[in-house]
């Protein structure tokens, strides 16, 4: 067979006017060794490369409005004709850190609705508290509720100075340079959390009052001058 013709094969049979074109498997060159594979006739060379995937681009966080924390969980069973009946008593304090924060309740048969339901209703019972420039308090408070007391005051440049759910409702708040004593010796977070809020709700401003100290002393001032 021609070299020429390598990829036709002409098979004869008996007649010798009749003959039968059979296409001859292809042949291919050995590549060289230790070279590059440089073959026409089989095309280019497939590698297993994988398809790339159509991932989404992350999108940003939208920070939320009011920070949250669970400050009390507790599992509640009330008994009926049928059995027991499981629910769940959620209490959450939620705050801007700007000078808002409420307490919420939330009770479900389940802990995300629970959680859920007490977040909305802290954010309806949200309380606006003043604060000096130093993100502190203008003069010393106390309140007491239930079996709760509690006593909150200046503490400059150390901090928050609190524990238990106290100090959630003071970060929350945005106090940064206070302390607060529980007067009490009840350990129950929630009436805690909501003795600190009424303490927060009695503070007033009293740069209005020193405005008007300044104003009067002023004055006086001048007064004995022109007496002078």
């Amino acid at each position: 067979m021609d070299e020429n013709n390598l990829d036709k094969e002409i098979v004869k049979t008996e007649t010798p006017t009749e003959a039968v074109v059979v296409p001859a498997a292809p042949v291919f060159a050995q590549p060289a060794i230790g070279g590059r594979d440089t073959r026409d006739d089989r095309g280019p060379l497939r590698r297993n490369v994988r398809k790339p995937q159509n991932r989404r681009e992350p999108r940003e966080r939208v920070k939320p409005e009011f920070d949250q924390k669970i400050i009390n969980i507790r599992r509640v069973t009330r008994v009926v004709t049928g059995g027991r009946r499981f629910s769940f008593s959620v209490a959450v304090v939620a705050g801007d850190r700007a000078g808002r924060v409420g307490i919420g309740l939330g009770k479900a048969s389940d802990t995300p609705l629970a959680i859920d339901k007490a977040f909305r209703s802290a954010k309806k019972n949200m309380v606006r508290i003043t604060m000096t420039k130093n993100h502190s308090i203008p003069h010393e408070v106390s309140a007491k509720y239930a079996s709760s007391q509690v006593m909150i005051m200046r503490a400059p440049g150390k901090g928050v100075l609190a524990g238990s759910s106290v100090r959630t409702v003071l970060e929350f708040a945005g106090l940064k340079e206070v302390g607060a004593k529980l007067l009490s010796r009840s350990k129950n977070p929630l009436n805690n959390a909501r003795a600190a809020i009424k303490a927060l709700k009695t503070l007033k401003a009293v740069r209005d009052k020193g405005a008007k100290a300044n104003t009067y002393a002023s004055s006086n001032l001048e007064v004995q001058k022109e007496v002078k």
